[in-house]
């Protein structure tokens, strides 16, 4: 079955008596080409160990199995758990889940995975809700699991944000928490006439690809996040004072600020990840 076809999309909802959850962002990926831009750019291969997080009703999970040696589905609606019995039946290769991506234990989880995986890599993928993508971005980077890359899709709003550079608008705490952990960059615009029910908004596949060791080289790690944070925390104010009213001591951070060769006038969206870990490593000092 055709898991892009809307009108097979359809019947599955009738047959199995379920809508599509806003709350839970459930919007069906129509476009096949789309699944086949996302499983080659997360280059998956039959060794391989894939997490795919929240996978509806199996739409990208089918094009994941076909290359993949094993996928552990995580889906939090209970609803579509039949759905996906159904649509993955042809895929022994698939394990489904039912738990929340943010309450999962995913190094057990990984560490099982691999079992019959001796040689495999681990590689992350789902098309995410727009509600809750930037909680999941930030919980998969700062768990440091150990996977080649993550391939998601997001709301092209996000990924703009992800992959923004220093003196954009756009460019923020995400920017750079994504950009210490990882490469990434935009595989492919993906329109909102491309899922059912069609959203408000457009999305983008971005590849995540996870860095061998950290962008920047940073003394205290949780104090470099704390002060970027705090910069970005009011984003009009200069940066003096927004790290003054994000719980840095002014005075210090007036000194930490000449120390690293920043002016305090300037503000966090014009600093690059070198220029935060510079000064981060004055505070530490």
């Amino acid at each position: 079955m055709d898991l892009c076809e809307i009108a097979n999309i359809k019947y599955i909802q009738k047959k199995f008596g379920f809508r599509n959850s806003k709350s839970l962002g459930q919007n069906f990926l129509t476009n096949k080409q789309v699944i086949q831009d996302m499983v080659d750019a997360a280059e998956v291969g039959e060794g391989d160990l894939v997490i795919e997080v929240g996978p509806g009703i199996g739409v990208l999970t089918t094009g994941i199995a076909e290359r993949a040696g094993k996928v552990i589905a995580v889906e939090l609606d209970k609803a579509l758990l039949p759905v996906l019995d159904f649509t993955l039946a042809g895929y022994p290769n698939v394990e489904v889940i039912n738990r929340d991506i943010l309450k999962v234990d995913l190094p057990k989880l990984i560490e099982e995975g691999l079992k019959d995986l001796p040689n495999g890599k681990v590689k992350i993928m789902g098309n995410l809700p727009y509600y809750i993508t930037t909680p999941i971005i930030t919980e998969l980077l700062e768990k440091d699991l150990p996977v080649e890359s993550i391939t998601i899709m997001m709301q092209k709003e996000v990924a703009d944000r992800v992959v923004a550079s220093p003196g954009s608008k756009i460019y923020g705490a995400l920017s750079v928490l994504v950009q210490f952990h990882c490469l990434p960059e935009e595989v492919v615009f993906v329109p909102k006439e491309n899922f059912f029910p069609e959203p408000k908004v457009d999305s983008a596949v971005i590849k995540l690809t996870k860095l061998e060791k950290p962008s920047v080289e940073v003394k205290d790690k949780e104090l470099f996040f704390r002060l970027v944070r705090a910069g970005f925390g009011q984003r009009r104010k200069t940066l003096l004072n927004a790290l003054g009213g994000g719980g840095f001591d002014k005075e210090k951070t007036k000194t930490c600020l000449e120390l690293a060769g920043i002016d305090g006038g300037r503000r966090a969206e014009t600093l690059s990840l070198e220029e935060f870990a510079r000064l981060a490593d004055c505070y530490s000092s």
